[in-house]
């Protein structure tokens, strides 16, 4: 994340192997905040308003099964399937990134 920027999202990949026969991509959806701590007389970063996903393919990244809190991240003021696609949508297309 960049000053500019206060949001950001997290990817993390682990391809199937012989201990886990699923594509699974953890994500962590956060937003900075920038503070000051006035002893130390420094400016500070938290990470605020963090979830964390699990996305699961058992077909190499084609679909995913969103495994999550119900959040409301596309910011439309419901939480329902649109959310999980959108999700879903982020986790195929990072699997599809050859080089990150």
């Amino acid at each position: 994340m960049s000053f500019l920027n206060q949001r950001g999202v997290f990817l993390q990949m682990m391809l199937p192997g012989p201990s886990e026969p699923n594509t699974i991509v953890s994500m962590q959806l956060a937003r900075k905040e920038l503070g000051w701590d006035v002893e130390e007389q420094l400016s500070t970063e938290s990470l605020v308003d963090s979830i964390y996903v699990l996305a699961v393919s058992s077909d190499r990244g084609e679909s995913f099964t969103i495994r999550t809190d119900k959040k409301d991240v596309d910011g439309d003021g419901d939480i329902d399937s649109d959310d999980k696609a959108k999700l879903a949508e982020l986790a195929k297309a990072y699997v599809n990134i050859v080089n990150p």
